[in-house]
This record gives C-alpha cells, structure tokens and sequence, in this order.
C-alpha cells in the first residue's frame, strides 16, 4: 500500500512544476527534401491551430529544415551553450507561423565535434528552449554510431518518415531495429508519405507485423500525407500548403497529423502510443 503522505507532496510537486515539454522527434527514411517539406507543413499546420511550435534542426550531416529555410548560417544552440551568443540570436521566426533554431552549426557539410562538456551543457540550453514552446518538433538523425546527440531525444516521442517504395520501407524498418536495439522496447510512430491511404495502410501493417513479430516493438501509425503537386506549387511560393491551398489533399492531411499532436488545453498528450 502506498504512502499516502509521500504520494500527496509528489502530486503537488508534478503541479507546481507544470506540464512537460512535448518533444518529437522525427527520422526519415525518404528523399532528404521530403522531410523538410513534411515538417515545414506539419509546423505550420500547428501554428495556424493555434499552437506555439519551435522546429530544432537537429542534423549535422543531412539536410536539415533550418537549411531549407535559409536560416542555417547564424547561431547555434552550441553556441549559446558556449556563451557565445544569446538564446534569443539563434531562434528565427519562419513567415509559415513557427520558430526554428539550429542545434549546431555546419562547417563545410559537417557539424561541430560535441564533447562531453559541450554535450553536457547543450542539454540545459536545449532544456531551457523547449520549456518556451508548446510543441518542440526535432528534425532528427539516429547518428552512424546509433546514439542523438542529445539523451533527451532518447525518451522524446519518436516517429519515423517513410514512403510506399521498397528501399524506404526497407531503411525504416532497419532504422527501427537500430532505434530499439539501443532504446529498447518502447513504440515508435510511422508516417506514411507521398502515398494514399490505401497505399500507407500496406506499407504500415506490413512494418508493424514485422515489427511485432521479428523484434517484438509496436508501431502506431500516423496516418499518412498523400502525393500532392500542391506541396511543390505551395514550396515555390515559399508558403505552406494550408495556407496557400488550404483545399488541396495534402492540406486536409496535414491537419488531420497536427491534430495528433496539438496539445489539449491543460496539459501535455501523447500520441496514442
């Protein structure tokens, strides 16, 4: 039986300290651009529902969402953890409706080397940053020596981009045997993009069967974004697809995923995992 006491003071603690920060973070096994695209939308599609979105660029090798935006070449994170600059240098307000800000600072296609300490106070910088949001969306990569760069997006949610195609399903599924061999058991969200529903319900019941039965992890799915020559029109005009053709499939689609992940009022959610 529980002490009442003890249970009674931690319930006042959890109140007083407040919701937690909702992290997501995402991976992608398809085209470099696509994912991009897909969370300029899906931040966007956020923030119009009224939610304070900060998108973090995560990614020291593949093309990351700040340099899809342009906003690649000020400050970083590290930089703030450094003492260099400060934190308000290195957020950028995207004219789509939410912020971004970079975690490192590319060099020649490749990220500034993390020590320890440096790793050590990046988590508190970063820590400090996502309680300024509602939605923190990471832009993420799973690195070659199957770690984040950050412990934090260990337990963050984690939802993994794929499309309909056999070499994207083949690296999300081996993307998500890494993430578990490391993380261990836990679930993992799968977005289906560039395909039908029809299409995505395929490719995610044969990855969540897989899954189950080879490495004992449960997916849940996302849904999915449909192929949609709006997206590009939308990206040539430097807008978001809710927003310049709100009536388009993959506006009515990208609503439907914020509406997975917009947080209730009140308090933080999870996505059904």
């Amino acid at each position: 039986m529980g002490n009442f006491d003890f249970d009674q003071a931690e319930g006042l603690r959890r109140m007083l300290a407040g919701p937690k920060p909702r992290i997501v973070t995402f991976l992608s096994a398809t085209p470099e651009d696509d994912k991009g695209a897909m969370l300029v939308n899906l931040g966007a599609s956020l923030a119009r529902a009224g939610n304070d979105v900060m998108i973090v660029d995560a990614c020291a090798h593949e093309y990351g969402v700040a340099q899809r935006l342009g906003v690649d070449q000020g400050g970083s994170l590290l930089q703030v953890a450094r003492q260099e600059c400060a934190l308000n240098q290195v957020i950028h307000q995207a004219p789509q409706g939410f912020q971004v800000a970079s975690m490192v600072r590319r060099a020649r296609g490749q990220g500034e080397y993390l020590g320890q300490e440096d790793t050590r106070r990046l988590a508190k910088t970063f820590d400090v940053l996502v309680k300024q949001a509602g939605i923190c969306i990471v832009d993420g990569e799973f690195g070659s020596d199957d770690t984040f760069p950050l412990p934090i997006m260990d337990n963050s949610e984690i939802v993994v981009q794929v499309s309909c195609n056999a070499a994207s399903i083949t690296a999300a599924y081996s993307l998500v045997k890494r993430l578990s061999q490391q993380l261990g058991r836990r679930p993992f969200g799968i977005l289906v993009t560039g395909a039908s529903e029809a299409e995505a319900k395929v490719v995610y019941d044969n990855m969540a069967t897989a899954a189950t039965r080879y490495l004992a992890v449960q997916l849940s799915s996302m849904g999915s974004v449909p192929a949609d020559e709006y997206l590009q029109r939308a990206a040539r005009l430097g807008r978001a697809v809710v927003d310049a053709f709100p009536l388009a499939g993959a506006s009515v689609a990208f609503r439907q995923l914020a509406g997975r992940f917009a947080i209730p009022a009140g308090g933080s959610a999870h996505f059904g995992l």
